[in-house]
């Protein structure tokens, strides 16, 4: 079974493999270009995710070495992982979203030691009980995977096209899943006609079945305080707006009808605030707010890793409450606690 996809146009898709994750895979796309190939992500850092880009590139009669250039959605290790290795075989360029480079960077300049203390700091704050703090107490002296992304050569300005003679891809700034993650929009007529602006390469923004997680990526030496939901929320807007004709995202499957998917998640957001605010009729801290919150599976079956992860959404959803006047932090709590209003 062929790991390719054929899109029309001059645009195909390889499933890329991520390692021991539920998704599967990255769907990393292939559009022809005047200058050669250019790829749209490029999937995880493994050796088998490796093979299967350079086997799906051969199947898409190209090579890794003809690549023209790397388009990157957004910072994350299943799509941004390979792209080093990319351009040490081809020369290609990586163009990424300046608030996202900013983030490769101060990972690649992060001591392990330094975020661990962060994180610690982080998840105390936020009312983590100690046995779950302890871990990362111990774990200060070792070193964390994927500390060494690669840096991109270009930055993707918003509303700019990007310059891949032949085609007509804009790029659209949709800060939420991370500050920097970018839509592509194809601006040329869909290949089978299909009523529509267009196609959209939607990254993790807009996805047919899953809801992206919205979490929080600080600089621990800048204290602006953001509000990541409230982002995603008007990014989801905007491309509900362009009302392309199909959207190919990074994992699933392309579909039709955007608008009508930007609906189903407003209101998903929508549903789950509200029912934040029913459980925030007593103070709770971001902890124990997102124990009580409904994940995919209980609270006690949510491996280590998922409850940071998990901790860091309900606090996107807490800022957003907040910013729009529903909840506020108790006055005096530590770990502070919050209350709806």
């Amino acid at each position: 079974m062929t790991n390719t996809h054929e899109h029309g146009g001059g645009v195909r898709s390889v499933q890329v493999p991520i390692p021991d994750n539920p998704l599967g895979h990255t769907l990393v796309y292939v559009m022809d270009t005047d200058r050669g190939p250019v790829l749209i992500d490029t999937g995880w850092d493994d050796p088998a995710s490796w093979d299967a880009l350079t086997e799906g590139l051969a199947a898409c009669g190209t090579a890794v070495e003809e690549i023209h250039g790397v388009v990157v959605t957004h910072h994350h290790p299943d799509h941004h992982g390979l792209c080093g290795k990319v351009r040490e075989a081809s020369g290609a360029w990586i163009a990424m979203h300046a608030a996202d480079t900013a983030i490769v960077r101060r990972t690649r300049s992060a001591e392990p030691e330094r975020w661990f203390t962060y994180m610690t700091a982080k998840l105390t704050a936020a009312g983590a009980p100690e046995k779950h703090v302890a871990p990362l107490r111990g774990a200060r002296r070792s070193t964390l995977p994927g500390l060494s992304p690669a840096l991109p050569d270009r930055e993707i300005v918003p509303g700019e096209l990007l310059d891949l003679p032949g085609r007509r891809l804009r790029a659209i700034w949709t800060p939420g899943h991370t500050p920097g993650h970018v839509c592509l929009h194809l601006e040329e007529e869909h290949p089978a006609q299909l009523p529509g602006r267009g196609r959209l390469f939607s990254g993790d923004h807009l996805l047919p079945r899953i809801t992206p997680h919205i979490g929080l990526y600080e600089d621990p030496d800048d204290t602006t305080v953001t509000d990541p939901l409230g982002d995603y929320l008007d990014s989801l807007e905007r491309v509900g707006r362009l009302a392309p004709a199909e959207v190919l995202p990074a994992h699933q499957h392309a579909f039709t009808d955007a608008p009508a998917r930007v609906r189903e998640l407003l209101a998903h957001h929508e549903e789950r605030l509200t029912g934040l605010l029913a459980l925030l009729s007593e103070p709770l801290t971001p902890w124990r707010l997102a124990e009580r919150m409904e994940w995919n599976r209980p609270w006690e079956r949510i491996p280590y890793g998922s409850r940071n992860i998990a901790v860091s959404e309900a606090e996107s959803h807490l800022r957003r409450l907040v910013k729009l006047g529903r909840a506020e932090a108790v006055t005096g709590s530590d770990p502070v606690t919050y209350v709806a209003v």
